[in-house]
């Protein structure tokens, strides 16, 4: 097939204006051996996207097109490659390099390697070129961060399960989310319902827990054992010390009663956020861990072997994304971040119709 020599995509210029995209060439960086080229069929819509384009995640690099949940065809592989070949359906999440030479990339820890770099957003050693996303006609990814896709699993059921599965279910597998085990889900969006979901098919019973009601029908449908709404007077206390993990994925810290949350933990519990909220954050005081104990951390997307275990288990299981499809356009976009900014999803977007836009 006709190979590009740039690609295209829907960037937009900076947060002034962070709604209105524009379709530009552009030019990737140069191509390694170990460089996979894939044309893009789909892309999840991530709160990443929103956060980053607004300013709410601070300064940015922009010209900037943003998507890091994709799903595509591998049409060039580097001479090197070896994990990947041409044709095949394959995805891309938020990381697109690490060093794979230090302790953490040697240990399956390469989301935490000092010299990693996301999918979009950031600038290629010794090139000045800035990474550019997902809502692009391709993307060129180091090989290590580039995953087949399971052949039944569904092109828009995957995307998202590269950055909100695998940001869920890394913490799950890391801290034993399985038969036997009690799992608190914060939060029923991209994210949480992901992690409800991917909890379930591990093994362990499943709550979850949001400010209201408004999301319970969706959340037994899903799987769930069962659902706490905040909102409800001494909502805690009738499960005081009865979770062994809970993974917070709340994109709002507004009226967030820490204490509460964390006296659910058993004994040396863990809670994990995972969620990236706009401003401050929350205030820790050490007597709150004093009554069980609990671990309050953090966790960043996960390894190769997890996104690939994760992949599997979707495929095995018949996990299916709760997905609303959307034909990427500029106004199409505008629309959509509009309505996810508002919360407004049901519970992951999903760009489709790159042909109409790229060609064939």
């Amino acid at each position: 097939m006709p190979y590009p020599e740039t690609f295209t995509g829907f960037q937009v210029n900076g947060p002034d204006t962070w709604l209105d995209f524009h379709k530009n060439e552009f030019q990737p960086k140069p191509f390694g051996d170990y460089d996979v080229d894939i044309k893009i069929e789909a892309c999840g819509v991530c709160g990443s996207d929103v956060h980053t384009i607004n300013g709410g995640w601070g300064e940015q690099k922009f010209p900037l097109a943003v998507g890091h949940e994709i799903v595509g065809t591998a049409i060039r592989v580097g001479s090197k490659v070896t994990l990947i070949k041409e044709g095949q359906r394959v995805g891309v999440g938020a990381q697109s390099y690490s060093c794979l030479d230090c302790r953490q990339c040697k240990n399956d820890n390469e989301t935490y390697c000092t010299k990693q770099l996301d999918t979009y957003g950031a600038v290629w050693p010794d090139t000045g070129i800035v990474s550019q996303g997902g809502y692009s006609s391709h993307v060129r990814t180091h090989e290590h961060w580039v995953f087949p896709i399971p052949e039944n699993l569904p092109t828009t059921v995957a995307a998202p399960m590269l950055c909100a599965g695998l940001t869920a279910y890394s913490p799950l597998v890391r801290n034993g989310a399985g038969p036997g085990k009690k799992v608190g889900i914060v939060g029923l969006g991209g994210i949480g319902h992901l992690g409800l979901l991917f909890s379930k098919a591990l093994g362990a019973e499943t709550w979850v827990i949001s400010r209201t009601h408004a999301k319970e029908a969706d959340a037994l449908a899903m799987g769930a054992d069962g659902f706490l709404a905040t909102a409800d007077e001494n909502w805690n206390e009738p499960h005081k010390m009865t979770f062994d993990l809970i993974v917070n994925t709340a994109n709002s810290f507004e009226g967030f009663d820490l204490d509460a949350y964390l006296s659910l933990l058993d004994v040396h519990a863990k809670w994990v956020s995972v969620g990236l909220p706009e401003g401050d954050g929350i205030k820790v005081r050490n007597q709150t861990f004093l009554t069980n104990g609990c671990f309050f951390g953090s966790s960043h997307l996960g390894s190769r072997k997890e996104t690939l275990a994760m992949l599997q288990l979707a495929a095995d299981k018949g996990i299916k994304t709760w997905v609303q499809e959307v034909k990427i356009s500029k106004e199409n976009l505008a629309e959509t971040l509009t309505k996810l900014h508002k919360n407004d999803v049901r519970y992951r977007y999903c760009l489709t119709g790159y042909e109409e836009q790229f060609g064939a």
